[in-house]
């Protein structure tokens, strides 16, 4: 299947769509509860769950979604998470997403890829609006989304109900066309790498 996402290189990452041969790699952090609940779906139970989510992912673009990007190690090849912008309005919004396998987190991984996602979004998408949403316990979120210069919009309560029925607080986060243009035009990310 030909992939309908572009491609993005980063200073130490690819961003490509993912692809069935992720599927360990994907598996190997997938698995992890806490992953998965920050990141509001269920862990996965066995490697062809996992082949099936793949599966899943490619074919977004079936349901006017816009797909989801594997985040690969450039000098390995390994693939350590996902990132994406989902609920996607055309011309309008998206929401902002990423995954990390914890053995890569607080290492800046987050914040870089989320940088080109948001220039894709800006610039080539043309949106007027990318949001950022976390449950209020997931600190690592909310870190990223402050060092990506996001304005802080509030708190949803009970705004997220998870796979097991858990009703959750959700932090809200958005930053406008606007609000991007002049973290550009200041060169305001440059401290964030």
């Amino acid at each position: 299947m030909r992939s309908h996402l572009p491609f993005f290189e980063t200073k130490r990452f690819l961003i490509r769509e993912v692809m069935e041969k992720d599927l360990y790699d994907m598996y190997e952090y997938s698995k992890i509860r806490e992953v998965g609940y920050n990141a509001g779906w269920e862990p996965h139970i066995s490697l062809s769950y996992t082949k099936e989510v793949i599966k899943m992912f490619r074919k977004k673009y079936l349901y006017s979604e816009l797909g989801i990007f594997a985040i690969v190690i450039k000098q390995t090849g390994k693939m350590i998470g996902t990132c994406e912008l989902h609920n996607y309005t055309k011309g309008y919004k998206a929401e902002l997403g990423y995954t990390v396998n914890p053995a890569f987190q607080n290492q800046g991984v987050a914040t870089e890829v989320s940088k080109a996602l948001l220039e894709w979004g800006f610039t080539d998408l043309g949106l007027k609006r990318i949001e950022c949403n976390c449950l209020s316990d997931n600190l690592k979120s909310k870190r990223v989304c402050e060092k990506l210069l996001f304005n802080y919009e509030g708190l949803k309560k009970n705004g997220y109900q998870l796979f097991d029925g858990t009703i959750h607080d959700l932090e809200c986060f958005g930053m406008t066309d606007t609000d991007f243009r002049r973290i550009k035009e200041n060169n305001l990310w440059k401290e964030i790498d």
